[in-house]
């Protein structure tokens, strides 16, 4: 995230600024003083690097050492195209020289591409005098302006490929037109943005994105790369979706030097097998998800250009103040646009620093909590701090705000979403995410184990002592699962009425089971009336008018242990289940059957 800055800056005039930079840009240029840096892709399989992408630095002790700073000032000064070509030559020739491996991603834009100063041939010329082949070489489509001539990049595409090289296109999300580049070029590689990567691992509306666009991949032939990888949960999360290439921070940092192999710690994880259970209740959504860049001020400001800046920026309803990076105040368009209305207050208090009017009890939260977390804050807050919004931190140095009506959305998705799949009774999750974390393991390739459970004689109990201990009997039996079960490997589900799924990658689920088994019969017996318990069960009227014993309710579990290699689909996983279940309802009791297939 990069760090907020103030809405004013104390700084040289901005004609001189201009014509410093122009200056400074052209020597690098002309001196051809770029250098280029390396960050590998990996597959996220086997940990394997199979290519890096290209990037540039300006010089070290330069204002536009930054990339971003670097192309976006010399595409304000019309540079860009001879920029471009200079640092596609220095990527090509530094990933020559250091012998790198893989395939090289060379960064490309569109506008470049088909500007009226491209250089048709320049790039193919380029690569022959290095001694690269275009098989080598990745045209990585980075778009910084919105592309309207579809049908020339589409020529554009076509004649790169036709010369050997593949396509890929960049930040898929994040750009003017993503979608429909996909649709026009076909491409071999599609790069998700950063953004849908970062905290997926804990938000279920990214996680969405991700699968759908890895649907989209499957039936057009792209291969996926995730961006911006920064954490271990991160990593894990986008191997268990599927996606079949990653880099970020968390793997390597972009290097001078391409790297072979990535360190030990991020192979262990990539073939762990286990697979995470994103339904856990601790995969929660954080603050950081809510958090929009915000300028801020000083409190040394003065209330005239506090109230300049509101006029200026009609949208924004609240800025917050700010001392030495922390947060210290927040400031309401309302209350200053009131307090300004006053008779002689402008005259009186127009030159005077802000912190006299600004709000010094915002609601000031860390963007690592959770939503849960900030709903609290907010609740025991004054009601005209929804409207405000609230100032979010990183160790306590302000990284930027988010609304109170994003919040409330959010909120508002997320129980959505949990209410169409989950089960009304015991909101665990229903049949389609059963079937979305099956296939997971499958693609994973991760060994499981997959167990039915079910109530036996539930009915003749749910007819005889009503629906009510029925749903505290089916209840009781979420619970005792939820219990017993390592909510971050173990996926329990609801099947509906009294069949609940454990899909267990624990490598003690046996004894995880016979824990469950245990604990449900000393519990259920208390469901019963004493007669009953003294009795072992009930005497019930059939519909004949027979009466027949029914013992107390047990538990069937019926298991496979299998893995991937013998299923093909969810469906397959499902049926194997349903029939060792029923060996299990064979055997009295509390009962586990175990099918091992080999």
């Amino acid at each position: 995230m990069n760090a907020p800055v103030s809405i004013f800056s104390k700084e040289k005039p901005q004609e001189i600024i201009a014509d410093d930079i122009a200056s400074k840009l052209r020597d690098i240029i002309d001196s051809k003083r770029l250098n280029a840096v390396f960050q590998p892709i990996i597959d996220m399989k086997t940990a394997e690097v199979i290519g890096h992408e290209g990037l540039i630095r300006g010089p070290a002790d330069s204002p536009l050492h930054s990339p971003m700073k670097l192309f976006n000032t010399a595409r304000n000064y019309g540079m860009v195209t001879e920029l471009e070509y200079l640092a596609r030559r220095e990527v090509l020739q530094s990933f020559f020289n250091l012998a790198g491996s893989g395939k090289i991603f060379l960064n490309i834009s569109p506008d470049v591409l088909m500007g009226k100063d491209s250089r048709v041939g320049e790039t193919l010329k380029y690569i022959e005098e290095i001694g690269l082949s275009p098989r080598q070489v990745v045209i990585e489509l980075t778009e910084n302006a919105a592309t309207t001539d579809y049908a020339l990049l589409r020529d554009a595409a076509h004649y790169y490929r036709a010369m050997g090289f593949e396509i890929a296109i960049d930040d898929l999300g994040e750009g003017f037109s993503g979608l429909r580049m996909w649709s026009e070029l076909r491409p071999d590689y599609v790069k998700i943005d950063q953004h849908f990567i970062q905290g997926i691992n804990h938000d279920p509306l990214k996680l969405q994105f991700v699968r759908s666009i890895q649907e989209i991949a499957k039936k057009s032939g792209a291969r996926i790369i995730a961006e911006g990888i920064e954490s271990e949960e991160e990593l894990i999360t986008i191997r268990d979706v599927g996606i079949a290439f990653g880099q970020g921070y968390h793997i390597t940092r972009p290097q001078s030097q391409p790297v072979n192999q990535v360190p030990p710690q991020i192979k262990q994880a990539l073939v762990t097998h286990s697979v995470r259970n994103i339904h856990a209740p601790n995969q929660r959504i954080t603050v950081e998800s809510l958090v929009k860049q915000m300028p801020h001020v000083s409190p040394d400001f003065s209330n005239d250009v506090v109230l300049h800046y509101f006029e200026s920026q009609p949208e924004i309803n609240a800025i917050p103040v700010v001392k030495n990076g922390a947060p210290v105040g927040i400031i309401s368009r309302h209350h200053i646009t009131s307090q300004f209305s006053k008779q002689y207050y402008r005259e009186l208090h127009g030159r005077s620093s802000c912190d006299m009017i600004m709000d010094n009890r915002p609601v000031i939260v860390e963007k690592t909590a959770s939503l849960h977390d900030l709903s609290d804050l907010m609740l025991q807050s004054d009601p005209h701090c929804l409207s405000l919004g609230f100032i979010v931190t990183e160790n306590g140095l302000y990284v930027g705000m988010g609304s109170g009506h994003d919040l409330l959305r959010l909120f508002t998705q997320m129980q959505l979403s949990a209410a169409r799949y989950a089960n009304p009774l015991t909101l665990l999750p229903g049949n389609v995410p059963i079937n979305e974390h099956i296939d997971g393991l499958l693609q994973a390739k991760s060994p499981f184990v997959t167990c039915y459970f079910d109530l036996d004689f539930f009915k003749p109990f749910n007819d005889i002592h009503g629906y009510k201990k029925g749903d505290d009997a089916i209840q009781l039996l979420g619970t005792l699962l939820k219990e017993k079960c390592a909510e971050e490997i173990d996926f329990i589900g609801h099947i509906g009425g009294d069949d609940f799924i454990v899909l267990f990658q624990s490598q003690d689920w046996q004894q995880r089971c016979n824990a469950i088994l245990e604990r449900f019969a000393e519990a259920a017996k208390w469901f019963y009336s004493e007669e009953e318990r003294n009795c072992g069960g009930m005497e019930v009227e059939d519909r004949q008018g027979n009466r027949t014993f029914q013992p107390l309710m047990s538990i069937s579990i019926g298991a496979v242990v299998a893995n991937s290699n013998h299923f093909n689909s969810a469906h397959d996983v499902s049926s194997a289940a349903a029939i060792a279940k029923k060996q299990a309802k064979k055997i009295m009791g509390n009962s586990l059957f175990i099918e091992r297939r080999q």
